[in-house]
């Protein structure tokens, strides 16, 4: 059962990352640093708008932007954050895992 806790774990932290990269990549695009009409940014940008988004759309559904900034990627960072410490902390806890 830790196993499975623990791939869970590595599953959401790589989830995780994977919305940095596309945060830090999107303020890259808007800030003209990086260009979409390199075909390499262009197929990296298209591959993580194609893993991210059915992640956001929901959520983007239910919280608008404010002023032309979308929370969304923020409300999946505290969710990652919330599953993350619920995986490590309460979860083996309400299972008998420890102690």
């Amino acid at each position: 059962m830790i196993a499975l806790l623990q791939t869970i774990s590595m599953i959401l932290t790589l989830v995780w990352w994977v919305f940095l990269i596309m945060i830090i990549m999107s303020w890259l695009i808007s800030f003209n640093v990086i260009n979409t009409r390199n075909q390499f940014v262009a197929s990296v940008w298209r591959i993580l708008n194609q893993i991210t988004e059915p992640i956001l759309s929901p959520i983007r559904r239910v919280v608008p932007s404010v002023g032309g900034l979308d929370l969304s990627p923020i409300i999946v960072f505290i969710i990652l954050f919330f599953l993350q410490s619920f995986l490590a902390n309460d979860l083996p806890r309400l299972l008998g895992l420890y102690g």
